[in-house]
């Protein structure tokens, strides 16, 4: 099977498992993306698909447009009272919830399996943010319902902590790949680029296309889409 035999056999098959797959979750209250970790592990170079995918630019660009859409779709779904009642402690969660969070799973893992302390710490760093699609897939499964400071908290800190993990992700990265790592100005650069420059082509973006939706009349179910 050649690459491209391969990728269209791996969207084809994560489509289909995704649309049967989410009437047992619903049933079972497991949460989606379990189902997804394990399409791929089977479909993995050690699973019985045997895919080998080893396009590291591909696989970032496909997973950065995904995490846009499903960031976008989260925030055409909030409510706006929501950040006047959960804001403040949601962007507390997201940075400094997601630095502590990323520092002591960072120090286990140095502790328990025996890594160095950048490598460590850059473990943590990627386990470092949650995800609340499957946080509230399970809450809806069992009934469950939050109090609406609660839930507005959850919902936008879901939304917000994800630049942090990446920054320290990629903070990390590049200390491990440099001989001799000047951590201070590394930082300093790569929060300048990743949360300055960010933040203000987000706000930016955010306002010029809120502007071109507001003048493009369509059907309210193609506004996502757009």
């Amino acid at each position: 099977m050649d690459f491209s035999s391969q990728i269209i056999f791996l969207v084809a098959v994560v489509l289909l498992g995704s649309i049967l797959s989410s009437v047992v979750t619903s049933r079972l209250g497991v949460p989606l993306l379990l189902v997804f970790l394990g399409i791929g592990m089977l479909l993995g170079p050690e699973g019985p698909g045997g895919v080998s995918f080893e396009n590291i630019t591909l696989a970032h660009l496909i997973g950065s447009a995904a995490l846009a859409i499903i960031l976008f779709d989260g925030g055409m779904r909030t409510p706006a009272r929501n950040f006047r009642i959960g804001l403040k402690p949601a962007v507390g969660l997201a940075t400094v919830g997601v630095l502590i969070t990323s520092g002591l799973t960072g120090l286990f893992a140095v502790w328990w399996l025996g890594l160095s302390w950048l490598e460590g710490l850059l473990l943590g760093a990627i386990v470092g943010s949650t995800d609340a699609a499957a946080v509230f897939s399970l809450l809806r499964s069992r009934g469950l319902e939050l109090k609406s400071r609660v839930g507005a908290t959850l919902e936008i800190e879901s939304g917000s902590n994800d630049p942090m993990a990446i920054f320290l992700t990629i903070v990390l990265i590049e200390l491990i790949l440099m001989d001799q790592p000047d951590f201070g100005v590394v930082v300093l650069v790569e929060f300048v680029q990743q949360m300055g420059l960010g933040a203000l082509l987000g706000v930016g973006g955010g306002l010029a296309l809120l502007a071109l939706i507001n003048r493009v009349p369509m059907s309210a179910g193609f506004y996502p889409l757009f």
